[in-house]
């Protein structure tokens, strides 16, 4: 840095306090950071239906690799966005699985089976409800599978809950992003969004929102302390 471009710099920190965004909002996901982490899960349920793993990721793989022309072809993304029936995707990820013995796949209660090892992280439900004690407007903001949530867990907790098959929507969407600060009366650059994928995280940051890629608990109520200034301790 030269001596002529301190003044520069000196009037851009002056300006830094102002330009902070007045954070007021808190979007939460749900698979990932309010339960353990997918591949943990997603790995108990493998060893349970003895599938082979890595077929499963291949398959899962191939299909988010279509192209945006292709996205109507993407039945993981349809499924997300309530466009295709949870019984019909079913048929379709067994017909792509292996089971190590080389029986099929029941296709029948797939999600389900798949979904029930995802355990709840008492310690993240605690920490949203103890930034909602301080005034911070919560939502949850999910793509769901068909999967069943545990909403009976979550009275007094969020907001708004913002599920991409009720909606039609998507993350990385800009749109369902929007319509989650929309539900919470708040506009995108107030809100803080908590994400385990970095996809998702980038698609917030994109909308102008504030994110945290969550990696746990400890990193996150620390950078939420910090954000909000306020102690979640």
């Amino acid at each position: 840095m030269s001596p002529g471009d301190r003044p520069y710099v000196l009037s851009s920190l002056a300006r830094m306090p102002d330009d902070k965004p007045d954070l007021r909002g808190l979007l939460v996901d749900w698979g990932g950071v309010l339960t353990d982490g997918l591949d943990v899960a997603l790995g108990r349920w493998a060893e349970l239906d003895d599938l082979d793993f890595d077929a499963y990721y291949q398959a899962i793989v191939d299909w988010l690799a279509t192209t945006p022309a292709e996205a109507e072809l993407n039945p993981i993304h349809a499924l997300e966005r309530g466009q295709i029936a949870v019984p019909d995707f079913e048929r379709k990820l067994a017909a792509v699985l292996i089971r190590r013995d080389g029986t099929p796949v029941p296709a029948e209660g797939l999600i389900e089976r798949m979904f029930a090892h995802f355990e709840h992280q008492p310690q993240m439900s605690a920490l949203i409800r103890r930034a909602k004690s301080h005034g911070i407007r919560t939502a949850l903001l999910s793509n769901s599978w068909g999967n069943t949530y545990p909403r009976d867990t979550w009275d007094g907790m969020f907001d708004d809950i913002v599920i991409s098959g009720e909606v039609g929507l998507r993350k990385p969407e800009p749109e369902i992003f929007q319509l989650a600060a929309e539900r919470i009366g708040l506009r995108p650059a107030q809100c803080v969004f908590i994400d385990d994928l970095e996809l998702n995280v980038d698609g917030a940051r994109t909308l102008g929102m504030t994110a945290i890629h969550h990696t746990s608990y400890d990193e996150t109520r620390r950078e939420l302390e910090s954000l909000f200034g306020v102690d979640l301790t």
